[in-house]
């Protein structure tokens, strides 16, 4: 039997999106600059409430205090099985499960690979064959039906061969000959006979990623991504040279790519303001430029006191890539919380994580750090919850929905509940 509509929605979820974007654009550049009284003056434009923004803990106390028993234990109905349902997926992170919550209520998650990735490979300075590694050898594992990869062509010769090869190599089903805004738009709304992509993955310049951002929504993305970013933690023991070679070995990606020394030596902090300008100056034309302008434009030498502050300056950054050389490697693995890939002691370096150590290199820029961390197969599976419950159940979760729903002043939610109360049999 063909899929038939019996009625057709004459909108759809996106409808009024364009309206919202401008309204929405305009109250956060004005509030950028107003700060919090621009946000108190549209609290008192929009919700007509102009009492303390804090909520101050005689206020907490206050509602405690007055707040019906009835309704604060049916709040806390909801929140221990919310809470115990937090705890179990914690504990069974990234795995399927399922756990009974109370008598007769049964929740769990299932996990389930995206059906569709698109997969972008940079190819314009330079050509990224590790990037199409990261990205298509990541979605093939994570389980991923169709992946979609697609790299910027050349003159008379499409896509760079090495970067082809290996997306073959690491199981992509389809390889286009686009790039930049072309590339993300296609396997966006699956043009040349591709499935739409269900996520985009993948590096690219500053075009790729305000695409990447501006499709948000319509399709998943693997996070907001800039120009790549290299930290360096040295004490006095570190070795001046390994350093300014590995600043230098990011700095080259591009005219824009930070690099960060944090350090609590004056010597070394001086030794390596002498020694990356003549590390650059040696390079081919190409890099040489790129980085030039990167460590002129946007490196920087912090000098500390201690190994603290170091560590609470790098969180501060949260830098994509985060190499630790000093005396105290376990201490600072242990105190550091905001990066996107840590490389510990002088042995190893971002470039053995960019090309071929096994970590993956798509990773969070611009403070992402922060709150996510790079591409893994995690990011190509969905993790989807499930619930099922007995007749009897019903009786204690649905009286309590009813009411809650109620209280919120959804009362069509309410009946959803009372309408299998009824028919088992209980009341409310």
């Amino acid at each position: 039997m063909a899929i038939t509509y019996l009625k057709k929605s004459p909108k759809t979820s996106s409808t009024d999106d364009t309206k919202t974007i401008n309204i929405v654009q305009d109250l956060l550049k004005n509030i950028e600059k107003t700060k919090e009284q621009g946000c108190i003056d549209l609290t008192k434009k929009f919700d007509k409430y102009d009492g303390e923004i804090v909520v101050s803990e005689e206020r907490i106390e206050e509602i405690k205090k007055n707040l019906d028993q009835k309704t604060k234990d049916d709040i806390q109905f909801s929140y221990e099985r919310v809470r115990k349902f937090a705890e179990a997926q914690l504990k069974n992170y990234g795995q399927d499960f399922e756990i009974e919550l109370s008598p007769g209520l049964y929740a769990g998650q299932k996990l389930i690979p995206v059906n569709t990735a698109g997969c972008y490979i940079p190819g314009g300075r330079y050509a990224h064959i590790a990037s199409a590694i990261m990205s298509v050898t990541t979605a093939k594992v994570a389980g991923v039906k169709n992946i979609i990869a697609c790299s910027p062509p050349k003159k008379g010769l499409g896509a760079h061969p090495a970067i082809v090869y290996t997306a073959d190599l690491c199981g992509a089903d389809k390889i286009l000959n686009l790039g930049g805004v072309p590339g993300i738009a296609a396997m966006t709304n699956g043009l040349f006979k591709n499935p739409p992509a269900d996520i985009l993955v993948g590096p690219g310049n500053q075009f790729v990623a305000e695409a990447k951002r501006i499709l948000f929504g319509k399709v998943g993305i693997d996070l907001f991504a800039g120009p790549t970013e290299i930290a360096v933690i040295a004490d006095d023991e570190a070795d001046a040279e390994m350093v300014a070679v590995d600043l230098v070995g990011q700095a080259e990606h591009g005219y824009n790519s930070p690099a960060w020394l944090y350090t609590t030596s004056k010597r070394l902090a001086e030794q390596i303001i002498k020694r990356v300008p003549e590390l650059i100056a040696d390079l081919p034309e190409i890099p040489r430029i790129s980085a030039e302008a990167a460590w002129r434009d946007y490196g920087e030498v912090v000098l500390c006191d201690t190994d603290e502050e170091m560590a609470t300056i790098s969180d501060e950054y949260a830098p994509e890539h985060l190499e630790i050389q000093t005396k105290n490697l376990d201490w600072f693995h242990k105190r550091l919380k905001n990066y996107g890939s840590i490389f510990i002691g002088e042995e190893t370096t971002v470039a053995y994580g960019d090309k071929c150590s096994g970590t993956n290199h798509i990773l969070p820029t611009k403070g992402a750090g922060k709150y996510t961390g790079g591409l893994f197969v995690g990011k190509f599976i969905k993790t989807l919850s499930f619930q099922r419950m007995t007749k009897e159940s019903n009786k204690s979760v649905g009286a309590a929905c009813a009411r809650i729903s109620r209280y919120e002043g959804m009362e069509a939610h309410a009946r959803t509940g009372d309408a299998r109360l009824r028919k088992y049999g209980f009341s409310n």
